[in-house]
């Protein structure tokens, strides 16, 4: 019975985070939401970006946790893009908002960094400040800024790489006010 309980208790959950898996943009927060919330963070692993280093580049917010298995699906293609993609066009962010006890552990964090290739910036968010100022609702959440900080795209879910692709590719085409 109360593995019954657990099985239907995870296809829940399951159902949930399907129903999460969209692609919503939103223009119309475009210009309320910036990226000085993030930028203003005290606590980031693997280095602190700083307003000039997002100035005029494409920047993917990754909010996610490192448990998370749909977390774990998106990392291969975050590890492409960064890999794949000049840094005068693209910064990729992440903000890690645990969901866990384990995951609140710094050490842990660091330890699943290693692990996952993870070595761009990462802000520390255990309080959910972060989280709650972006609106972000589940793991994984990905916001896409064009050149100049205007939020152009945002994704909830996994699998959908080809549509993060598309939008980071289209905005580093784009020339901004800074090219």
């Amino acid at each position: 019975m109360r593995l019954r309980q657990l099985l239907i208790g995870l296809l829940l959950v399951e159902l949930l985070v399907l129903a999460q898996l969209v692609t919503v943009s939103h223009p119309a927060r475009a210009q309320a939401l910036s990226l000085q919330r993030v930028l203003a963070a005290t606590d980031w692993l693997n280095s602190k970006p700083t307003s000039q280093l997002v100035r005029g580049k494409v920047v993917l917010l990754d909010f996610y946790t490192f448990g998370c298995i749909n977390c774990t699906h998106i990392q291969p293609n975050l590890r492409a893009l960064y890999r794949d993609k000049s840094r005068d066009d693209l910064v990729i962010l992440s903000i890690h908002s645990p969901e866990t006890p384990v995951e609140k552990s710094r050490d842990n964090l660091v330890d699943s960094l290693k692990e996952q290739g993870v070595v761009w910036p990462v802000a520390v968010d255990n309080d959910f400040a972060i989280w709650n100022a972006y609106n972000v609702t589940a793991w994984p959440t990905q916001m896409i800024f064009d050149r100049a900080g205007h939020l152009r795209k945002t994704v909830v879910g996994d699998s959908q790489d080809d549509a993060v692709d598309s939008t980071v590719d289209t905005l580093i085409r784009e020339k901004g006010p800074f090219s």
